[in-house]
């Protein structure tokens, strides 16, 4: 009776749903993912730092819908902040299974014109935030022995181009690709994949539909992206069958970048 015992709790154990954290998930990809995963059963947690009405309506359409929801405000360039963001997660689920780093500025100025502060607010929304979080979220992965980590980049982020009007981002994204296969060598022995997305032209809704028709001629697919396509990515580096995969970077770019 004790081993029927057992086995029953471990099976009620794999039951459980899964927790995703997903930040930047208030608007664009990040929301995109929080909405499939909670209607896949996950428990999903999000963070934004000033959409905030967005991400009350995130909240109130997961409502009924994931196997729980929470909504957190967050600003992840303080490692503190990001560090608590993790701690409330874990204790409004249990645990995190799967981290998601969707957050992240972006802005277009010449590298010379650049202030000090916004060179350093691309390092501090977009690469450090990867950095503190997976650092908070990675024991508990280790002791349960299985964690996905995903993390978005940008398209020719691997090449090393020169980029002369969004300099800080890109060194920024380049940074996330090796700390991506950085964390993928060190947590691999513990069931844990890190990989990451490097999106090129996706249709999120924050930029106008002409600027986007011109950019189609230079995509071999013809035509730009959308957020379900980084759904497919992600839930496919979610899954069982992705769990070979480590320290891999996705194009997600209808072959523009490569």
């Amino acid at each position: 009776m004790r081993s029927l015992g057992n086995h029953f709790v471990l099976l009620c154990r794999r039951m459980e749903p899964r927790v995703a954290l997903i930040t930047g998930g208030a608007r664009g990809i990040g929301r995109a993912v929080a909405v499939a995963l909670a209607h896949r059963g996950w428990a999903v947690a999000t963070s934004y730092r000033t959409s905030r009405e967005q991400a009350k309506s995130l909240e109130s359409e997961l409502k009924g819908t994931a196997a729980g929801v929470l909504v957190l405000h967050a600003d992840l360039s303080d490692p503190a902040s990001a560090e608590e963001l993790v701690r409330r997660t874990e204790a409004g689920f249990g645990r995190i299974d799967a981290l998601i780093n969707c957050a992240g500025s972006y802005h277009r100025r010449p590298v010379l014109e650049e202030s000090n502060q916004d060179w350093h607010a691309m390092f501090d929304d977009n690469l450090h935030p990867v950095f503190y979080l997976s650092r908070a979220a990675a024991p508990g992965m280790i002791a349960r022995k299985w964690g996905r980590i995903i993390n978005f980049s940008i398209a020719k982020a691997d090449q090393l181009v020169g980029q002369p009007f969004i300099t800080a981002h890109y060194i920024a994204k380049v940074g996330v690709l090796i700390l991506t296969r950085s964390l993928a060598k060190m947590l691999a022995p513990h069931g844990i994949t890190v990989n990451s997305i490097s999106p090129g032209f996706i249709e999120t809704g924050g930029a106008p539909q002409e600027e986007f028709a011109q950019l189609t001629k230079n995509i071999p697919a013809g035509h730009t992206g959308s957020p379900q396509d980084a759904v497919s990515v992600v839930c496919y580096l979610l899954s069982e069958e992705a769990a070979y995969i480590n320290g891999t970077n996705v194009h997600l770019s209808g072959g523009w970048g490569i």
